[in-house]
């Protein structure tokens, strides 16, 4: 038997073969589904927003009502069966014969999306009244194993309002040590809301599912899209294969409609011999008042296979 480590991770596993004892990204999308309610096609969309709209009455009115949960009790694996499956593999592989991070972003946002509602899954209830939503990716380090924590939000069934969601209970040193970095992480986040790279420089120290439910763009389908420009725009820019290093905090600012005109803009914004970080500005124009909106900002850090030119001052747009 495979011995988990004594502070369970939530982990993406690649293997030749799928076990039958984890799920792949297809079950975890299927379960997601039917956890909400979600309709699979536009036509019933109406119809089951509605029927959400009565998950109200089982929301709970303080979160002292709900039982306390362990870290153990949401924990989730994955596995990718790259080597046993060439339809899966091929969407996966780029045209290097490596994996698409951005499909992995993808595919995290999704799991971790399962892991809240796993969290919050309450006896009796066939259905969540609970709308869980990507609020931010914290830093993601890819070296060589990728790393990620994301922070989501929970509202109501409509997600206009906030909703209360499971106590946890750190149950080890290491989980409360976990439980510290939490806190601290979200001074960090408050404190990172404040600045934007519109303004100001990094330091030298920063480096199938399509839409929700609510009709709004999936926020891992965003990710992997600003990740595929972050990309393309250091490949342009270094003149070379980029690899990637890290991502930075992704913001969810505003969500992002189904039929939204969408802008993605690249920049490089730091240089520093085969290192080049991008930021990757994501935005909405509305046709009828000609105004742009802020929805999201992304972060890459890559490595070039050549030293790359250096950014002094203002930024290099490459998009």
């Amino acid at each position: 038997m495979r011995k988990l480590p004594s502070v369970l991770a939530r982990t993406l596993t690649s293997g030749t073969s799928a076990s039958p004892g984890f799920p792949d990204m297809s079950k975890v999308r299927s379960k997601l589904r039917d956890i909400v309610g979600a309709s699979t096609n536009w036509r019933d969309h109406v119809q089951a927003m509605q029927e959400r709209k009565a998950l109200h009455t089982l929301l709970a009115k303080r979160q002292e009502d709900l039982p306390p949960r362990r870290m153990k009790d949401s924990y989730l694996e994955v596995i990718l069966p790259l080597g046993s499956q060439p339809e899966i593999r091929e969407k996966y592989l780029n045209v290097h014969n490596s994996v698409r991070f951005g499909r992995i972003l993808e595919d995290l946002d999704s799991l971790g999306v399962l892991i809240c509602y796993t969290h919050t899954k309450q006896e009796m209830q066939q259905r969540s009244p609970l709308s869980i939503v990507t609020a931010l990716l914290h830093d993601g380090d890819y070296s060589p194993v990728l790393d990620a924590t994301f922070v989501m939000v929970a509202r109501d069934p409509e997600n206009k309002r906030p909703a209360f969601v499971n106590p946890l209970i750190p149950e080890s040193p290491e989980e409360e040590e976990i439980f510290k970095q939490g806190e601290l992480n979200k001074l960090k986040r408050i404190e990172f809301s404040t600045a934007s790279l519109l303004k100001m420089a990094p330091t030298a120290e920063e480096r199938n599912i399509e839409r929700n439910i609510f009709n709004r763009i999936f926020g891992g389908f965003l990710m992997r899209k600003a990740f595929e420009l972050g990309w393309a725009t250091a490949c342009s820019y270094g003149g070379s294969r980029p690899f990637i290093v890290s991502v930075d905090d992704i913001m969810f600012q505003k969500p992002v409609e189904v039929g939204s005109l969408l802008l993605l803009s690249g920049q490089v914004c730091y240089t520093e011999k085969n290192y080049i970080q991008i930021r990757v500005h994501s935005e909405v124009y509305n046709a009828n008042t000609r105004e742009h909106h802020t929805t999201n900002t992304f972060h890459f850090t890559f490595i070039s296979e050549n030293e790359v030119p250096q950014v002094d001052g203002a930024f290099s747009s490459c998009s």
